[in-house]
């Protein structure tokens, strides 16, 4: 028996339904409830998922509290077998990054399914079937919910903890997106260096000259003028990466929100500014990696009403050992003149002068040559690959 596609609208509940499967959309919080934390029946035995916050969530999946929703709409949906929930997918509709890139581009996102093709099937369908509906020819995911947030599937280095923002999921995934007829569009590279070695000698050398030839200072940023330095970084960011695949600008009010969220994790001495002339032509990010004392909470801050969960990441978080190195921009007309080494460089000593033993530089597109040699050349060992898929709504 086909999968039957009901119409689908803003309003109503479009479903599939299978032989044995039916997807239905989330249209009430309770229902969102159970999307969310659906994630707990796939990963409980797993050693490496970092369970995340509920609360954080709930906050992201709210149109009301999160400004990716002020230019996108986005559809939730579950599958069932009876009365069992078996997956969940998410359909959006970005349209800053339709006009940006003059595409008609749905994402698909915050994918989770068991081990079973007729389900990952049921889910495809319903979140093409919805994009298509709005007139979206082509789709593209995972991501949560666009390149700005957290991206790709994990198809290779299964074997280790993901860092902050980043993404993990079973093995079988890949596999079954594949067998739903989605193609590879991107793959996505991860990168780890132990701190234990300081940066190559030559590659120092050739940096150092650099700065002092091209004139650039580097600083921390200043959490005392946070609303400022967030101005600065949003200067570089748009212009930094308006060439890259994927890019979509973000507004001001995500900016600041995204800043807001990550001040509580930023380590002021590993996010650098560098200047010319007191203008800012470039910046890098790097935080601690707050998954580490996120993972022993199980998704909670509060126990009871008691805020055991928040004792618990104030204590452990004391013993993070590693760090992201998140994002790193170059304004046009500064690059390829080596800036983006001066910050590789520069974190790289003050993580081993914070006593951290290593950490992940992620993520670099597989076709970003001059990135990815700038990197293996720091000293970094490609650890991980996510990748990208695709495929047309009809």
């Amino acid at each position: 028996m086909t999968n039957v596609v009901q119409p689908a609208s803003l309003s109503s509940t479009p479903t599939i339904r299978g032989r044995n499967v039916e997807v239905s959309r989330v249209l009430d919080a309770m229902e969102k409830d159970r999307f969310i934390k659906f994630q707990w029946r796939i990963y409980r035995d797993d050693l490496h998922w970092v369970p995340p916050l509920l609360m954080e969530r709930h906050e992201f999946l709210d149109p009301a509290k999160n400004p990716f929703y002020l230019h996108a709409d986005v559809a939730l949906f579950l599958a069932r077998r009876g009365s069992e929930i078996v997956g969940r997918i998410a359909a959006v509709e970005d349209r800053n990054f339709n006009a940006f890139h003059k595409t008609k581009t749905a994402y698909f996102g915050l994918f989770e399914s068991v081990n079973d093709k007729e389900v990952v099937a049921s889910l495809v369908a319903a979140a093409k079937d919805w994009a298509r509906w709005r007139g979206l020819d082509t789709i593209l995911g995972p991501m949560n919910l666009s390149t700005n947030y957290e991206v790709g599937l994990l198809v290779e280095g299964f074997d280790s903890d993901p860092y902050l923002q980043m993404t993990y999921n079973p093995r079988y995934y890949g596999e079954l997106l594949e067998s739903c007829g989605l193609k590879k569009a991107k793959d996505l590279f991860a990168w780890e260096r132990s701190a234990a070695t300081p940066p190559p000698e030559r590659f120092a050398r050739i940096a150092d000259k650099i700065r002092k030839h091209e004139g650039i200072t580097i600083r921390s940023v200043n959490l005392r003028h946070f609303d400022a330095e967030v101005e600065r970084i949003k200067e570089v960011y748009n212009a930094a990466w308006e060439q890259n695949w994927g890019f979509v600008p973000m507004t001001d009010e995500e900016m600041n929100k995204l800043a807001k969220d990550l001040k509580q994790f930023v380590a002021p001495d590993l996010c650098l500014m560098a200047e010319h002339e007191g203008e800012p032509i470039a910046f890098s990010l790097t935080v601690p990696d707050y998954n580490q004392p996120l993972k022993k909470l199980n998704g909670r801050l509060t126990t009871f009403g008691l805020p055991i969960g928040l004792l618990k990441l104030l204590w452990n978080a004391r013993k993070i050992d590693r760090v992201r190195l998140m994002a790193l921009g170059v304004k046009t007309g500064w690059r390829r003149r080596g800036i983006d080494a001066v910050l590789v460089v520069e974190t790289i000593r003050r993580t081993r002068e914070l006593g951290y033993a290593g950490g992940e530089v992620s993520w670099t597109l597989e076709d970003n040559d001059l990135v990815n040699r700038a990197i293996e050349s720091c000293g970094c060992t490609r650890t991980k690959l996510y990748r990208m898929y695709e495929g047309p709504t009809g």
